[in-house]
């Protein structure tokens, strides 16, 4: 019985778990090196697991793509007044996967896009002012339009729900 049930729980999890691949077809297509690329702007807000506004940021974005390889620079203006940096390599590494890295991510962050969308996975050190401590992000990119791009980030300590990241990408 405990088989059965374990197996039956097992399947729900995966029934709700989202597939890159469920937005194959879906327009706008999401090309990273097409829409990352030049200058814009973005608005965010993170949430913390009640899903109250802890901190807001604007962050100003340069990117450039050569040889299938991308720096994007993303400066951040919280709304406590800190400012802080990360410059992200992104490598494409075959239609619709990439890989990157930044200074305060943990290994590499794998990613993979379909249709308008783009789900990205990654372990960041996460420094607040007493200590840092690693998280694991799992984002969803959706592209509305040409010119509208909208980021969900949830994050995860130990494999727990911590909260998340909304972002809205205006080029």
């Amino acid at each position: 019985m405990k088989t059965i049930l374990g197996l039956l729980f097992l399947a729900f999890l995966s029934a709700c778990s989202t597939s890159i691949k469920s937005y194959e077809g879906q327009k706008p297509p999401l090309l990273l090196e097409s829409y990352f690329n030049g200058k814009m702007k973005a608005h965010g807000l993170v949430m913390n697991r009640a899903d109250e506004v802890t901190r807001r940021f604007v962050v100003s974005l340069d990117t450039s793509w050569k040889n299938n390889v991308g720096t994007l620079r993303e400066d951040f203006e919280w709304s406590d007044g800190e400012k802080t940096q990360r410059i992200w390599t992104i490598k494409k590494i075959a239609d619709g996967k990439y890989e990157g890295t930044a200074s305060d991510i943990d290994g590499i962050a794998i990613g993979e896009s379909a249709g308008n969308a783009f789900h990205w996975t990654y372990k960041m050190d996460l420094k607040t002012k007493d200590s840092s401590f690693y998280v694991k992000f799992q984002d969803w990119m959706y592209l509305v339009d040409e010119k509208t791009l909208i980021n969900e980030a949830k994050i995860y300590w130990y494999g727990i729900y911590g909260g998340k990241v909304l972002i809205s990408f205006q080029k």
